[in-house]
């Protein structure tokens, strides 16, 4: 049986589109963006292998992650502010539990051979109409399906069709910003960060830096503010908030600070998350993944949930073949999703309050239980 599904392009959503072709089933993809390169991927993801890694296996395309991944990217070093190391974990060559691959990369290598709808904006949907999922979209045209699947991030327009809960303020802000050709523009910082990542913790406030592909850096100010922190600042005046941040990290060791003082641009993301125990009234025809359904704080599992999410989804409506099977898989699906879900967001949010915290002591004690002795 054939089902009209539609799902959003993210990773969460592209890795259910790429276990269906897998088994033989098309799937409308749906992106707002005109094109692939209409806007920067982001940065560097570490996919764990009984998560992201074993989504990628359902896809068949684990090999060609394995050949793109970055295993020496698992390096992690903290300094104090003063400059001081404080730890050094190395990667081994052949460990691959948690490699990196710049998010660039992990969307082309998605993308493979699938069909999508650029520029196809969707502004509502509409379920329990006759001929199924209404969605409505930017251009005024509507399509219905049988199925779709919220994976458009975290103001998702596909979540109000099942829950009238919006993500909530965390208290904590990240600005980014980029590092372009460190090792010969920046080969202090190159050296600074390493392989991996390097992480500076201060009182409620941090500074980390992530090597990605291509001798490109991204660095993240970390703080906790209220939302309207920045009403004083023209967010668009890069000069303006890079003083504005130095100013925050007044008394750090110059090196450290150095991060902001070379970066490119800065964008402001203050972090938002749902409820720890999100949850919906089943809705037939409608159903959510990754951010759409539970967004967390940007600590690794996020991305990697989203994408095993999408796989198990997958392969339960490949397998749905009489009338009725196709709402009896998501219905079983939301149940297994919302128990995984939910015990993450709570390590996530408790992770949150350690790595950003008014003892910096807290952060360097949580790296010290999750990393290889």
């Amino acid at each position: 049986m054939r089902h009209r599904i539609a799902v959003g392009s993210g990773p969460a959503g592209l890795t259910f589109a790429r276990v269906l072709h897998r088994h033989g089933h098309r799937v409308a993809v749906l992106e707002r963006d005109p094109a692939p390169d209409a806007r920067p991927p982001g940065g560097t993801l570490d996919l764990h292998e009984g998560l992201g890694q074993l989504a990628l296996d359902k896809a068949g395309l684990l090999a060609e992650f394995q050949a793109l991944s970055r295993p020496e990217g698992q390096a992690m070093r903290i300094l104090d502010t003063d400059g001081t190391v404080l730890r050094d974990w190395q990667a081994r060559p052949d460990d691959r539990a948690n490699p990196e691959i710049d998010r660039g990369q992990l969307r082309d290598l998605l993308l493979g051979p699938l069909d999508v709808q650029w520029g196809r904006g969707v502004t509502q949907v509409v379920p329990g109409a006759r001929d199924g999922v209404l969605v409505d979209f930017a251009d005024g045209r509507q399509e219905a399906f049988d199925l779709v699947v919220g994976a458009d991030g975290a103001w998702s327009r596909v979540r109000p069709a099942v829950s009238s809960v919006t993500p909530h303020y965390t208290g904590v802000t990240s600005v980014e910003t980029s590092l372009d050709d460190v090792d010969s523009r920046h080969p202090g910082l190159a050296r600074l960060i390493g392989d991996g990542s390097l992480a500076v913790y201060g009182v409620n406030r941090a500074l980390v830096a992530q090597r990605n592909s291509g001798g490109h850096a991204k660095v993240y100010a970390q703080f906790r503010a209220p939302l309207d922190w920045h009403t004083h600042l023209d967010l668009a005046d890069v000069e303006a908030v890079r003083s504005s941040l130095l100013t925050l990290f007044d008394g750090w060791a110059a090196p450290v600070l150095d991060l902001l003082r070379h970066g490119t641009a800065f964008t402001h993301r203050p972090l938002y998350v749902l409820p720890e125990s999100h949850t919906w009234t089943h809705v037939s025809g409608v159903t959510l993944l990754g951010d759409a359904a539970h967004l967390m704080p940007p600590l690794g599992a996020g991305a990697n949930l989203a994408m095993l999410e999408g796989a198990e989804l997958a392969e339960s409506i490949a397998t749905a073949t009489r009338p009725g099977d196709l709402d009896e898989a998501v219905r079983a699906f939301e149940e297994r999703m919302w128990a995984r879900s939910g015990r993450w967001a709570k390590i996530t949010l408790a992770g949150l309050e350690r790595l950003v915290s008014p003892d910096p002591a807290e952060a360097l004690a949580l790296f010290d239980e999750v990393q290889p002795s």
